[in-house]
């Protein structure tokens, strides 16, 4: 099944998940400022929408093996896959690092996935679960990297312009970029700058822009464990690159301890509870010199995330 990262891909994908997915709620937080609440997207997370649009073209398309599908994950991904797998009735293997937080190692197991830890980075369970596709013959997904799940996510993007009209500025973290691409491809069709949210010690984006190629980068962040990608996708940097040749493009990177400031300030601003991935995307925006935009969205992408530090007398 031939596939590519465009525009008219996203709206593909938005007619496969019709239906099947949450809306997005857009609500206003200050002025020029809204929130888009994707964290209250199924499984928690933005990745529902590029799990669900995988594995129902592969279902239309007749390539969805009886083995089921199988990815490697930090965690957000894999509930997806886990819960889009359930819907069309096949299984699901998830492979996470040994440290992957337990709250999402159990919300797998509550989908019905089979949960397999492995080594300590994203690395280490990708390579396990490419071996167990080669070997059981099942559909090998992807936490990010493939345009499928790309242009599902990108759907994201006209459902806020649709609930904002006069949006120009969308703002989104990136770890592996498959939101970023999604959203920038869709953005460029209607003007609408994005910028690209990243931890400073969690920056596969920025670095690839630096370097004028996808490049391997380390991994230290308060942020990691959603947005710890080692290497960004191609289609995330062509993305950037095509963006960046209409001035709808900026690259920001944020300390952890702005990232940590901006998750408890939507604590205790507003009562909503997002992972230091989410929190990323508000922190760019928080740390800002100058506007970002006049009627800027802030895309909050996931809650699969312990609040006990959030919500701990004394702190």
């Amino acid at each position: 099944m031939e596939q590519q990262l465009d525009y008219a891909a996203v709206r593909a994908a938005a007619g496969r998940i019709a239906g099947a997915i949450r809306p997005a709620a857009v609500v206003p937080a200050a002025e020029g400022v809204w929130y888009a609440l994707e964290y209250l997207q199924h499984t928690g997370s933005f990745k529902a929408r590029g799990a669900r649009n995988f594995l129902a073209a592969h279902h239309r398309a007749g390539t969805l093996p009886e083995a089921g599908v199988t990815i490697a994950s930090g965690g957000n991904a894999g509930l997806a896959c886990a819960w889009a797998a359930r819907a069309q009735g096949v299984p699901a293997t998830v492979f996470l690092p040994a440290n992957a937080p337990r709250v999402k190692v159990e919300r797998l197991r509550g989908y019905g996935a089979e949960v397999r830890l492995v080594g300590d980075r994203y690395a280490d369970a990708l390579a396990a679960c490419e071996e167990f596709a080669a070997a059981s013959g099942a559909l090998a997904s992807h936490a990010y990297d493939h345009p499928l799940i790309a242009a599902g996510a990108g759907t994201l993007l006209d459902e806020i312009r649709d609930a904002l009209p006069g949006l120009d500025t969308v703002v989104v973290a990136v770890g592996g970029g498959g939101l970023f691409a999604g959203i920038a491809t869709a953005a460029r069709e209607h003007g609408v700058r994005v910028v690209a949210a990243e931890p400073e010690s969690s920056r596969a984006l920025n670095a690839a822009l630096e370097a004028g190629r996808v490049v391997d980068v380390a991994v230290d962040s308060v942020a990691g464990d959603s947005l710890g990608a080692t290497r960004v996708s191609a289609d995330a940097l062509a993305a950037a690159l095509a963006a960046a040749r209409y001035e709808g493009f900026r690259s920001v990177l944020v300390p952890d301890q702005a990232i940590t400031a901006a998750r408890r300030a939507l604590w205790e601003e507003h009562r909503i509870v997002v992972e230091a991935g989410a929190a990323t995307a508000l922190a760019a925006l928080r740390t800002a010199p100058q506007p970002l935009g006049e009627r800027v969205a802030v895309v909050l992408c996931g809650a699969n995330t312990d609040p006990g530090d959030l919500t701990a007398p004394g702190i």
